[in-house]
């Protein structure tokens, strides 16, 4: 998980680190697990805050194995839970540029 490249950089700002995902909890844990991952994986059990945030990738029927993927992204949440910052990604294997990611979360 890249975000662990910076994670540490963004909670030094006083930001929390959490990431959200539609795998089980089974397997979140062992990627937490095997990859030493300090902060906290949460799982979107049918996918509602995926949607909610508008960042499902549409491209998946439901029953496909890959079926309420997200688009990557990274959002920075206020301690109102107001959104001031959103950085995603439309394929799957790219990622935010993380600067822009540090750049923003210090001016929060």
């Amino acid at each position: 998980m890249q975000l662990t490249e910076i994670s540490d950089q963004i909670e030094a700002m006083g930001i929390s680190v959490v990431a959200l995902t539609y795998d089980s909890v089974e397997l979140l844990k062992t990627v937490q697990e095997d990859q030493d991952i300090q902060f906290t994986l949460l799982h979107d059990e049918d996918v509602s805050h995926v949607n909610a945030f508008g960042v499902r990738n549409l491209d998946y029927e439901p029953g496909h194995r890959v079926y309420g993927i997200p688009y990557p992204g990274i959002f920075l949440v206020d301690p109102n839970g107001v959104i001031k910052a959103k950085f995603a990604e439309e394929r799957y294997q790219d990622r935010p540029p993380f600067e822009d990611v540090l750049e923003a979360a210090a001016k929060l």
